[in-house]
């Protein structure tokens, strides 16, 4: 594979527990608020990497729900051309959950893991 992985940069966690762990981010780990919807709150680590919480009700302005955040917390890996990445792996068998999506600080795309789980390739802008 050609793609290097270059590490985490991304966390995102459903959980039905969503006023506990925004106060565990916020007030136990001093993270501050970058970005808050009902539902949604968005966490900088001081180095740049993100942490994104989801309640179980929560519905995103594309209409994305993210069940598929069932298996537990999502870690996203920082590639440099997501387009290449994503190829690759589904090359190798790698089942992708929906396609590449785009942000406005980066692109993303959801792939389910050998383990079942469900993992992110991050691209950042």
């Amino acid at each position: 594979m050609k793609t290097k992985f270059k590490g985490l940069v991304w966390l995102g966690v459903r959980t039905n527990k969503f006023e506990e762990l925004l106060d565990f981010y916020k007030n136990k780990m001093g993270l501050p608020v970058m970005h808050e919807a009902e539902g949604f709150r968005a966490f900088d680590l001081p180095n740049g990497d993100r942490i994104e919480i989801f309640s179980e009700q929560y519905i995103s302005e594309d209409g994305n729900d993210y069940r598929h955040f069932s298996t537990g917390p999502v870690a996203g890996f920082l590639v440099d051309d997501i387009e290449e990445a994503k190829a690759e792996m589904e090359l190798e068998g790698i089942e992708f959950i929906g396609p590449i999506t785009e942000g406005s600080r980066s692109k993303w795309a959801h792939f389910r893991g050998i383990d079942g789980n469900t993992y992110e390739l991050k691209q950042v802008k």
